[in-house]
């Protein structure tokens, strides 16, 4: 369906991302909207970007919570129109910009703190430069180190690295000086994620033997890494996601507040090619072709995209199986169907999930040791 939004009398979003999908390469396992190079239409489509916003005013709050600007790699895009993106988008209490690490430099890394940007996720991925080859990054070990430092220069006092374990070749004493490496940096979260190859990627093609011998090592891996961070005082809050706490935290709450959003259920609106937005019982998700989208807002008309109606049911499954993600309990209502409760019974009897009432209704959690298999917990648990 194309050209047609959502009705702006409904429900109005405090989450905003924003997709820039310019990258200098494609790496191999990567299945996200991304453009290689295209360097003389990085302005042009930020322009286009900004037409999409004005268009969608209407489902966003007067108060935005958070902004991400995610891809691609986000600073890749020319600098002159990544400042000028920056500098139209509404202020939020979080406003996050995804990195390579290659790509930041002093200059790069002062544009984001002047342009509102108060916390930046690089992605580190490994430490160890032939997993790093595997992967296809460009950026090597010290490349993260600079960038870390690039951004402390400057103030940034809220910095994320994106870790991946399952690497084909990765041995669980490289796992070990990856974290070692990255918790040398100090920084305030980690994100750390299971390598997921998706069919039809080259990556998938090249390594299929190599990473089925490593599914067998999956579990020891995620369960090396939630001991060794919460050990050093990390909050395990999500599943592939750690924050510092404490002292360390200076009082502040460091979990990433957009991605806790679409973990609780928030409405969010995304701008750009391959957007997903959800609002109230309406998801839609933009055009990824680039023409289509540059062609339509050059129109001022909302760009072609899918449109998907969500039926409670479906929301109601969609809410417990992300909030299950979380250490902390998600309401259940009373009469709630996406709920197998003969399984609850019998999850709850092997200590994988537990129930508490609470003034208003029940909530539900999984324990610790649920969350370590909390895939297959959350599949028997969700009808």
């Amino acid at each position: 369906m194309a050209q047609r939004g959502l009705a702006s009398h409904g429900p109005r979003a405090r989450h905003l991302y924003v997709h820039l999908p310019f990258c200098a390469h494609r790496c191999g396992y990567c299945d996200f909207v991304t453009l290689v190079g295209r360097s003389v239409q990085h302005g042009g489509y930020v322009e286009a970007l900004l037409a999409e916003l004005e268009l969608e005013r209407g489902q966003l709050a007067e108060t935005i919570e958070t902004v991400f600007v995610g891809g691609g790699t986000p600073t890749f895009t020319e600098p002159r129109a990544l400042a000028r993106l920056l500098q139209a988008l509404p202020g939020a209490r979080e406003t996050t910009v995804e990195a390579n690490p290659e790509t930041v430099s002093s200059a790069l890394a002062f544009l984001l703190r002047k342009n509102g940007v108060t916390r930046v996720s690089l992605g580190a991925q490994s430490f160890r430069p032939h997993l790093l080859a595997v992967l296809e990054r460009r950026a090597q070990p010290d490349d993260v180190r600079r960038a870390v430092y690039a951004l402390r220069g400057v103030g940034f006092d809220n910095v994320s690295l994106d870790l991946i374990y399952g690497i084909p070749g990765q041995s669980a004493a490289d796992l070990e000086r990856d974290l070692d490496e990255a918790l040398a940096l100090e920084p305030e979260h980690l994100s750390c994620y299971e390598l997921e190859a998706k069919p039809g990627t080259r990556f998938t093609h090249r390594y299929a033997a190599d990473l089925a011998c490593q599914a067998d090592a999956m579990e020891a891996y995620f369960e090396r890494i939630v001991a060794r961070l919460t050990a050093v005082g990390y909050r395990w809050y999500e599943t592939a996601n750690f924050c510092s706490v404490g002292d360390r935290a200076g009082g502040r709450d460091l979990r990433a507040q957009h991605n806790l959003a679409y973990w609780r259920g928030r409405d969010y609106v995304g701008l750009g090619i391959g957007a997903v937005s959800t609002l109230g019982t309406t998801r839609y998700r933009n055009t990824s072709r680039l023409t289509a989208y540059l062609a339509a807002l050059a129109n001022n008309r909302r760009p072609p995209r899918e449109v998907e109606a969500l039926d409670a049911e479906t929301s109601a499954r969609e809410r417990l199986m992300l909030g299950l993600r979380l250490d902390e309990p998600v309401a259940v209502d009373a009469g709630d169907d996406s709920i197998d409760r003969e399984a609850l019974a019998r999850l709850e009897r092997l200590c994988l999930a537990a129930r508490e009432e609470r003034p208003g209704g029940e909530w539900l959690k999984l324990t610790t040791r649920g969350r370590f298999v909390g895939g297959g917990v959350t599949a028997e648990l969700v009808r």
